[in-house]
């Protein structure tokens, strides 16, 4: 079986729920304050709930931050492949959680940081295996650099999945467009992907589908034959393979925290295509974790495959 590698920051979310944000320069009382492990082990939980053989090879630092990475990766079998960072603790990220579950992010800066091209050569990919890039590892130079040194380094076969994030359609051409050469799968949300087809030119029309005409369009910006999958919330999503784009309908939820839930679905789908399952059938999968997920708070509280049988199941 294929295995699921991510390259991205595992982080320390340290999640506060508030009634609202506050004015600046102003207080709100918080009514929890919560520390998980969340960026890239979001996703990696998932995958591995989902059956995968995972393996982080982003970096992780040594201290208390450090220790509940590994301690909740190693809870899931996800192996780390780099050693940890000495004498730099892994950083966090302030998430605001307002009772709508929109969430607004503060984040810091720490051994996740610190890859090289020989710390990530350490997951060793092969053919078949499904490589995960964020985004976020292409705006600072200390992981952007290390990063694109070492995919043009993968033997042919491995599939580079990307996560662009906010942060993607706003970096220099020089550095979006060698990552858009390199990526074999986009996976992303609808905002996401029209915020880079604007930056190219290519703004979306006032009627345009929000996630079958963005999964189209962003195709033939990528490598050979790739596939796209844009969310859009409950709506579901759009899966764009073989030149065929197919809506795939979600399953909306009273939502109580969203953090996590674009990571779920990533790390569903992955792990689904791993084990051969269709792109199309891999997002319904995927639509219906992260339907589960923003049931329950915390980022990395992904549902189990079973867990998603049993809800499709009943509907």
């Amino acid at each position: 079986m294929s295995r699921v590698i991510h390259t991205g920051q595992a982080l320390v979310d340290v999640v506060v729920e508030v009634p609202c944000l506050p004015r600046r320069g102003q207080n709100v009382m918080a009514g929890s304050s919560t520390r998980y492990a969340g960026g890239s082990v979001s996703v990696l939980v998932a995958a591995a709930r989902f059956g995968a053989t995972c393996v982080h090879a982003g970096a992780h630092g040594t201290g208390p931050n450090g220790d509940l990475v590994r301690a909740s990766l190693a809870a899931e079998d996800v192996t780390l492949s780099a050693p940890p960072v000495a004498e730099r603790d892994t950083a966090t990220c302030l998430v605001l959680v307002e009772p709508s579950a929109e969430r607004t992010f503060v984040t810091t800066l720490g051994a996740e940081r610190e890859i090289t091209v020989e710390s990530l050569s350490t997951a060793a990919p092969v053919a078949g295996d499904l490589v995960c890039v964020t985004g976020y590892s292409l705006v600072l130079p200390q992981t952007r650099d290390p990063l694109l040194a070492w995919l043009p380094t993968l033997e042919e076969g491995v599939v580079v999945v990307l996560d662009p994030g906010a942060a993607f359609a706003h970096l220099p051409a020089e550095v979006r467009d060698p990552m858009l050469a390199h990526t074999d799968v986009w996976s992303g949300n609808a905002e996401e992907a029209a915020d880079l087809l604007a930056a190219l030119g290519r703004p979306l029309g006032e009627d345009a589908d929000t996630m079958v005409e963005p999964a189209r369009a962003l195709a033939p910006l990528l490598r050979g034959d790739a596939v796209t999958v844009v969310r859009d919330g409950a709506a579901g999503c759009a899966v764009s393979v073989g030149g065929e784009t197919t809506p795939v309908a979600g399953y909306p939820q009273t939502p109580v925290d969203t953090n996590g839930a674009g990571d779920t679905h990533t790390g569903a789908l992955v792990a689904d295509v791993a084990a051969g399952r269709s792109w199309v059938d891999a997002c319904r999968r995927a639509n219906a974790a992260a339907a589960i997920k923003v049931t329950r708070r915390g980022p990395a509280t992904a549902p189990t495959s079973a867990e998603v049988e049993e809800f499709l199941a009943s509907r």
